[in-house]
Formats: structure tokens, C-alpha cells, sequence
């Protein structure tokens, strides 16, 4: 699918983008891989490690709409990964986190369908179903517009889906790198919001991965949600460092006790696969396909009325064991 392609993503220095493009290098010949982020000393950096002929850095903020259109000029597909992702920053800084991702999501819908692109992917997030903070509520409606984007493309060809999942293990800003540096530092206890706390878990591959194939899945307008494990946080503490306390610092603002991915009103248009949901538009457009059979040829069926995927009734978790194994492969 990608070979001779020209591929763009946005916030392409970040830990996906990075991993995306190391995948696509290996598996396949694009034309041109464009990296889109506003960093120049992270685009320098990654320059040092991702410098294959195909390769291009373009310096620009999703903010700015023409930057955009100019970037996507000849652009076949595009991830849209860049954002504004933390949640305390995103309570105390709220209209730059709007302006970047939602502001900044309208300015990538307007340049892909300027540009003639193929088809589009957003990456979104477990905190955006049903939100109780600024940041899952500003991807929500980064969701809703890439969604109804799929109504307004007249008779262009582009059209867009969107990815949604939880915590990416060893991410940047994320929870296990923070435990390895006060365990490297030689913490006598690591801080836990609360003992009870549960969140959804997945591997950057497996992210990178899952994107890959909602290329291949989607016809527009749907919203992936994989299958994947949780973990409760006082086991991840207990994997990484078995012989510190917990301090339990309450929930910072903003947080979740759990987290959910799909919720009981979206299960009225949700369609369950062998390893993954498909939330269907609740609005009405014509697409090419039938949600109910994937562009790969995987069947699915209505999820049961009233279903719910949330991180504390998941019905796979991790074990203290598997965690371990899992940071010693991260690390």
C-alpha cells in the first residue's frame, strides 16, 4: 500500500511518528516520508538516525493552516499525531490546548482535502470517551471533526478515519520513564495517585502496527479501538520496583480512576472484530464499503447493547510477571 507513496505525519518526532517510520522504512519503498513538527532540534536529531533518501523535514505548527497545505502538496496519506497531550498542562493552559488540537485538526482536514490525499488516520485517546478533562475533551471533538470530515469532501477522494488507544508504554511524559528515573535516582517510594487506579496498556509496535492496518481497514468515517490489556498501577509499582513503598498522592487534576474507550451510549454503533471495535458515524454519509466487513475482509458483528470498554472491567489484565517482561524489553 505504501510503496511509491508519499506519506506526512504530523508531530513526527515524537515517540509514534519516530516508530512509524522506522517500520515503514523496513517494510516498505515510499516515495517521500514527510516529517511535520514544530521542534527543530528534535527534526535535527532524528535526522541523525532517519536519514534515508526518501526523508523530509518540514518545520511548521499544525496551528499554521497554510504551512499545512504546503506540506501536503502530493501527499498520499496522512497520520495526524501531533498534540498537545498533557493533562495537568492542558487544565492550567486550556485555550493553547484547543488551538492546537482542535484548531490545529480543522487546519489538517482542510489542507488533506485541498491536497487530494488519499486517506487520513488521527491518532486519538482512551481520555477522550466520555472526558472529564480538558485534553479528552478536545480530542473528542478532534474525533467528531475528522469523523464528519468524511461529509465535505464533495468530490475529492480523501477520506478519514480515526485510531483511538490507551497509555503507549515508555512514551515520552508517561508514567514508566518517570518511575525509571526515581528508581535511578534512588527513590525510597514511587507516588501513586490511588491504589485502586487502572489504566489501558499497549506497546508502541503494537500501536504503530494497529495504524498500519487501519489504512488497509478503513473506508472513512470509523473509529478503531483495539483489543488490548490493562494493568492496575500498584502492579506495574510491584513489577518495576518490588522493594519500594507506594505514596499515595491522590488523583492530580483532571485524572480518571479508569479509563474507557467505549462507552455504553457509543455501543449502539459499535462493531465488534476478532481484535478489535469499530465505532461507526452516528451521522449519516455515503462511504464505499459496509462497516460491517473491513477493506481487509474481516467480519464483524453489533456489539451487545449496553456494552462497555472500560480499563477496571477489561477482561484481560496484566501480570506483575508480564510487566516485568515487558520493561525488560522497553528498556
Amino acid at each position: 500500500m505504501f510503496n511509491n507513496k508519499s506519506i506526512l505525519i504530523t508531530g513526527g518526532t515524537g515517540s509514534f511518528g519516530k516508530q512509524f517510520i522506522r517500520t515503514l522504512l523496513t517494510n516498505y519503498r515510499p516515495a517521500r516520508v514527510v516529517v511535520f513538527s514544530r521542534d527543530e532540534l528534535k527534526q535535527f536529531e532524528m535526522q541523525q538516525e532517519l536519514n534515508a533518501p526518501c526523508m523530509r523535514y518540514f518545520l511548521g505548527d499544525v496551528r499554521d493552516a497554510e504551512r499545512l497545505k504546503q506540506a501536503m502538496r502530493g501527499v498520499d496519506f496522512v497520520i495526524h499525531a501531533a498534540a498537545l497531550k498533557q493533562v495537568p498542562a492542558a487544565e492550567y493552559n486550556p485555550t493553547e490546548c484547543i488551538r492546537t488540537n482542535v484548531n490545529g485538526a480543522e487546519n489538517v482536514i482542510n489542507a488533506a482535502i485541498e491536497n487530494g490525499v488519499q486517506k487520513v488516520i488521527a491518532l486519538s485517546t482512551d481520555k477522550a470517551s466520555s472526558p472529564v478533562n480538558l485534553y479528552g475533551a478536545t480530542k473528542l471533538l478532534s474525533d467528531k471533526l475528522f469523523v464528519a470530515a468524511n461529509n465535505v469532501t464533495g468530490n475529492h477522494p480523501t477520506r478519514f478515519s480515526v485510531v483511538r488507544y490507551g497509555n503507549v508504554v515508555g512514551s515520552r511524559g508517561s508514567v514508566v520513564p518517570f518511575f525509571r528515573k526515581l528508581i535511578a535516582e534512588g527513590a525510597k517510594e514511587l507516588p501513586v495517585t490511588d491504589v485502586l487506579m487502572t489504566r489501558f496498556w499497549i506497546t508502541l509496535d503494537q500501536g504503530v502496527d494497529f495504524v498500519f492496518k487501519g489504512f488497509e481497514r478503513m473506508y472513512g468515517g470509523e473509529l478503531f479501538v483495539p483489543k488490548i490489556p490493562s494493568v492496575r498501577i500498584v502492579d506495574l509499582v510491584s513489577a518495576m520496583a518490588p522493594n519500594l513503598r507506594n505514596s499515595i498522592i491522590g488523583i492530580r487534576p483532571g485524572e480518571k480512576l479508569h479509563e474507557m474507550m467505549i462507552s455504553r451510549d457509543d455501543s449502539l454503533h459499535t462493531i465488534e472484530f476478532d481484535d478489535h471495535y469499530v465505532i461507526t458515524p452516528s451521522i449519516q454519509f455515503i462511504v464505499q464499503g459496509d462497516y460491517l466487513k473491513n477493506g481487509m475482509g474481516e467480519v464483524g458483528q453489533p456489539a451487545i447493547h449496553g456494552f462497555k470498554y472500560t480499563s477496571d472491567t477489561n477482561a484481560s489484565f496484566l501480570t506483575i510477571e508480564q510487566l516485568r517482561d515487558l520493561d525488560r524489553q522497553i528498556k
